[in-house]
């Protein structure tokens, strides 16, 4: 089982049960002061099983809950302003026989203080039993008043990926004034796998040589991937044009995790922007967000996208939206092809999760003395010139180091990725 701020993942049925569920649920319901909790689901096939224990486990503690039914993510995030909390039923990404909680707090994901309280063991108070209620939710009509009319009719294709976003994301990209087309709708007759920055999405990129963009989604509709003109794209364009977007907005700060593409930052600081970095992952990025008053943040590994006054998460769909309404315009086609001019390569290379901190200790010392100065906000990051870094980080749910390296020459960040594996591999001989 894999448990972080960003949620609790396990194969369900093997190490994720139903009793880890009601005990999640239940010592959640002290977390929430409104005493009442939107419920979503993606489309796993244990979903239904696990939404139901979850719903016993809060109405049993007095928690009133709000059944969104199937809906991604980041409508649930939405809906959890109004209510106060909401529990997703996901496993965003991960395989299919994977499922899990992600747990939020008045629209932002639970911190490490209330991870806590929700995975040790807790006594709720008793009282009355909470009643149960389906709602549905205002997000297409909320994300198209952001968004704004389309007039020029771009051509979308989307993959739903069989997820949850198979009811909003071309719902919204019609009310906007898109021309949709839809595939992959089916969960079980999806030709592709949950996660599209690692699937090749054959269908979509043939799908889309005749049309304007294509969107890929993963299961609960947080992650987005473009494809354009039969390409897909590297994660980091997706934050990389919504950022377009939000400078065109008027947004001024921006968040990005430690693993974003360098040229996202450079092409924020050409526009006058503020740029911050955050540790990887989500919960980080909307922290550092919220410390550092950005309105804006960005997660390129993962293609994630975050605008605040509208939703403390990744939102594949808004972002969908955002970036289908620049498209035609002269700053998408110019910001595309700066990005385009860096490579990213990010792998991983497996060791045993006992020895991660000592080949780190040592490999401070052998990145220093190659690169210079070493920066450890998140595991060990240089910057080799202005255009090129190396990252490595530790897994701290796998038997993996992940290296990322980035440069705007080919050639160059081939060279750097592979000198950073060699200094991991000497690294562990030194200390095995």
């Amino acid at each position: 089982m894999k448990i972080s701020v960003s949620g609790i993942r396990g194969i369900f049925g093997k190490d994720l049960t139903l009793r880890d569920v009601l005990k999640f649920s239940k010592n959640f319901s002290i977390l929430i002061n409104s005493k009442k909790c939107v419920v979503a689901r993606d489309t796993r096939p244990s979903g239904h099983m696990i939404t139901e224990t979850v719903k016993a486990g809060l109405m049993q503690s007095g928690i009133d809950v709000y059944d969104l039914g199937i809906a991604p993510t980041p409508v649930a995030f939405r809906e959890s302003r109004k209510y106060g909390a909401g529990i997703i039923i996901t496993s965003s990404h991960n395989p299919i026989e994977w499922n899990g909680l992600k747990m939020v707090i008045n629209g932002k994901g639970v911190n490490e203080k209330q991870l806590d309280t929700i995975i040790n063991e807790q006594n709720p108070s008793k009282s009355k039993i909470g009643a149960e209620y389906k709602i549905e939710s205002d997000y297409i009509d909320d994300a198209a008043k952001i968004i704004g009319r389309i007039s020029d009719i771009p051509k979308v294709s989307v993959d739903i990926g069989g997820g949850a976003a198979r009811e909003f994301s071309s719902q919204l990209l019609e009310k906007v004034g898109c021309d949709v087309i839809t595939i992959n709708s089916d969960f079980e007759k999806s030709s592709r796998g949950p996660d599209p920055t690692t699937d090749p999405l054959q269908e979509l990129v043939v799908n889309t040589k005749n049309r304007d963009i294509g969107f890929a989604f993963d299961l609960d509709g947080d992650r987005l991937v473009i494809v354009i003109n039969g390409e897909k794209k590297n994660p980091d364009v997706t934050p990389g044009i919504g950022v377009v977007k939000a400078l065109e907005l008027g947004y001024k700060n921006f968040v990005l995790s430690q693993d974003t593409s360098i040229s996202i930052e450079k092409y924020i600081k050409q526009k006058g922007g503020t740029v911050f970095r955050s540790k990887v992952g989500e919960a980080n990025v909307a922290e550092k967000m919220i410390e550092t008053k950005s309105q804006v943040g960005g997660e390129g590994s993962s293609g994630g996208f975050i605008l605040s006054d509208f939703n403390y998460c990744r939102d594949g769909i808004l972002t969908s939206g955002l970036i289908a309404s620049i498209i035609k315009k002269d700053e998408f086609a110019d910001a595309l092809n700066f990005m385009e001019k860096y490579h990213i390569i990010r792998d991983k290379v497996e060791y045993d999760s006992e020895h991660h901190d000592g080949i780190l200790k040592v490999l401070h010392d052998k990145m220093k003395e190659k690169f210079g100065a070493v920066e450890t906000l998140d595991g060990l990051k240089v910057i080799v010139d202005e255009d090129s870094w190396a990252l490595v980080r530790k897994s701290n749910t796998e038997n993996v180091i992940r290296v990322s390296a980035e440069s705007n020459s080919l050639e160059k960040v081939r060279n750097i990725h592979q000198e950073i594996k060699d200094l991991i591999k000497e690294s562990y001989e030194q200390i095995k």
